[in-house]
This record gives C-alpha cells, sequence and structure tokens, in this order.
C-alpha cells in the first residue's frame, strides 16, 4: 500500500511517500526565511510559496521513494490556516483524478501523535501537541478516537516562545534563539509567576501571564540602558522553564487519573519537541509517573509530510478514505479539533 501524503497547514512545504506503513520519503522545504522580516508567518505569503514550490517537491518525494504513483493520496485538511490548506486539498485532488486513486482527509494533530508511536500494541495512551499553534493534552482511546484533557486558553508554547524571542531582539522563529540563549544563562536569575498555580486541573494550559511577566522584566531591565548579553541569557532561560514548568505541572495533573495500569505511553508531538530541555523534562515525568515517553525523530518533530502519510495509512485499514464522486465533500477545516 503506498500513499502519498501532502502538508501544506502552515509555512513547510512538505509531500512523503509511505509504503505499508514505513516512510520512504518525506521532503520538506521550509519558508522560515520568507517571514522572518516580518517576525511571524504571513498567509498569503505563504499560500503563494506552496503554490510555487508544491509540483517540485511531489516531483522529488516520488524520485527518493523510486514510485511513479501512489495507491491513495493523504492530504492535511486542518487545523491551519485556511488558505494554505487550500493548496494542498486541491493538489491532492488533481492527484486522486490523474491516477484514479482514492482520497484520505488527515488532521494535522492526529498526524503529530502517530510520529512517535510505537510499533507494538500501545492504545489506550496519552498524547501530548506542543506546537506553535496548539498545546493540548489528549487520551487516545483508540486510533481515530481522542478526548481532550487539556488545551491552551490563550498562546500555544510554541507561540509563546516565539513572542519572546521578538521581546528579546533575538529574531524568528523564537523557539531556537530561546533556546541557545538560555543554555547560557541561569534559570535562577529571574523571579516569573507559574500560571494556573494550584489550579492545574482546570484543564488548560496558559501562557498570556507569562509573556506579559517577561515584558516586564525586559522592561525593568533596560531602565538602566540596553539589555547586556548576560542579561538575555538570564532572562531566555528563565523564561523557557517556566514555561517548560507549567506544561510539566499541567500534564502531570490532568494525566493522574487516567493512570489506571493500562496506559503505559505517553505519545509527543509538535514542532517544539526539538527542545533538548523539554525533551529532559518530559523523560524525567516519565520515570516520575511510571509511563514511557515516546518522542519522534527529528524529521518528524515539525510540520512534516511523513507524519500525515503514517496517519493516512491507518485510516485506509480501517477504509475511512473518500471516493471522486465525494471529492466535493472534502473541504479545509482551519479550526479541525482532534475530537471530532
Amino acid at each position: 500500500m503506498k500513499i502519498l501524503a501532502i502538508e501544506t497547514s502552515c509555512d513547510e512545504t512538505s509531500v512523503a511517500v509511505v509504503a505499508d506503513g514505513i516512510i520512504k520519503s518525506n521532503v520538506v522545504w521550509s519558508q522560515i526565511k520568507l517571514h522572518a522580516p516580518w517576525g511571524g508567518v504571513v498567509p498569503s505569503i505563504a499560500k503563494r510559496a506552496h503554490q510555487e514550490r508544491i509540483d517540485g517537491i511531489i516531483k522529488q518525494a516520488l524520485e527518493e521513494a523510486g514510485v511513479k504513483r501512489a495507491d491513495f493520496v493523504a492530504v492535511t485538511v486542518g487545523p491551519g490556516l485556511a488558505i494554505a490548506l487550500e493548496v494542498g486539498i486541491l493538489k491532492a485532488k488533481e492527484l486522486c483524478k490523474k491516477w484514479k486513486t482514492p482520497l484520505i482527509p488527515v488532521n494535522h494533530l492526529e498526524g503529530h501523535l502517530l510520529a512517535s508511536a510505537p510499533d507494538n500494541e500501545w492504545v489506550p495512551a496519552l498524547g501530548l501537541v506542543v506546537s506553535g499553534g496548539h498545546t493540548e493534552l489528549y487520551l487516545v482511546e483508540k486510533i481515530g478516537r481522542y478526548k481532550t484533557l487539556a488545551k491552551t486558553a490563550d498562546d500555544a508554547l510554541g507561540e509563546a516562545l516565539d513572542k519572546a524571542g521578538k521581546m528579546l531582539g533575538l529574531g524568528y522563529p523564537g523557539g531556537p534563539v530561546i533556546e541557545k540563549q538560555a543554555l547560557l544563562g541561569d534559570v535562577d536569575s529571574f523571579e516569573l509567576p507559574m500560571p494556573l498555580k494550584g489550579r492545574e486541573g482546570e484543564g488548560r494550559f496558559s501562557y498570556s501571564g507569562l509573556k506579559t511577566a517577561l515584558l516586564r522584566l525586559i522592561e525593568r531591565e533596560k531602565l538602566g540602558g540596553d539589555l547586556s548579553e548576560e542579561t538575555v541569557q538570564n532572562l531566555a532561560a528563565s523564561y523557557q522553564e517556566a514555561c517548560f514548568e507549567h506544561l510539566i505541572r499541567v500534564v502531570r495533573v490532568n494525566a493522574l487519573p487516567y493512570l489506571d495500569g493500562n496506559i503505559k505511553y505517553l505519545l509527543v508531538g509538535g514542532g517544539v519537541i526539538f527542545n533538548k530541555r523539554l525533551r529532559e523534562k518530559l523523560n524525567e515525568l516519565g520515570e516520575e509517573l511510571g509511563i514511557k515517553i515516546c518522542l519522534p525523530g527529528k524529521g518528524l518533530c515539525g510540520d512534516n509530510a511523513g507524519m500525515i502519510g503514517l496517519a493516512g495509512y491507518q485510516k485506509a485499514l480501517r477504509n475511512e478514505v473518500v471516493k471522486e464522486k465525494d471529492f466535493d465533500t472534502i473541504e479545509r477545516l482551519p479550526r479541525w479539533s482532534l475530537e471530532e
């Protein structure tokens, strides 16, 4: 079973080929340099870049996999930027008609979760997505059935790091530059408030208060002039640690009621998982709770079509595919919940 997968939900144009659940190629073209001058993703720029690159990336993915066509085409239909999603969906329909193959609509968040799924029997499990647009904890009852245990009330974790990078003058995207500076700083240099302290069981993450607290610290430190290199490093370290500690606290409290012995895994996905400090804290949490933390390989952390192909493969096994006569029912779903 060969699946060509397409991912255009935000600022990565990606195409992969998955054969019998194994990734044979996974080509990702990032638009970061195009959006960096604006300090964030510009939807119109993202759409145009997807349109310009997608045909070449499809060709490259097929060549790397050593195939000329596929039995199915899987595509991200949401959540994401509507006009970016549209590019991938239209191309997927075009290929399906050309190859006379079924279409598999995939939820981007399910792709992130399944990117780290172990090969052996693993459900039920817990799932955590931490990315630029999402910070959500799930109960994975089985593949295709998810229950939200906690979600962000405001900024997602990746977004909170991006905004901190901008406030500190470190550029975009903020996650990698914050991590780099944090390695050189002291996490105890500045005291930041812990969001929802004592109320972690409310089932939500919140980063707006931390972001405001960082801004006030920056303004206070600037009273004596521009921030020194050491101050920037210490602010980055303190802020990053507070962000991650809040995440761990909410995951711990909301996971505990479901750890009845049947759940042995926490699947983690999303671009923020590139961060080594976050991986350390999650592994420590896993040891504390007695569950295995499943982290995706480096090529499957950020947005990529490989994970969409893996999710598409599972949907194909369940015959959750769409034939050509029903292609018009497949539209972009920019706010598609994983529970739906």
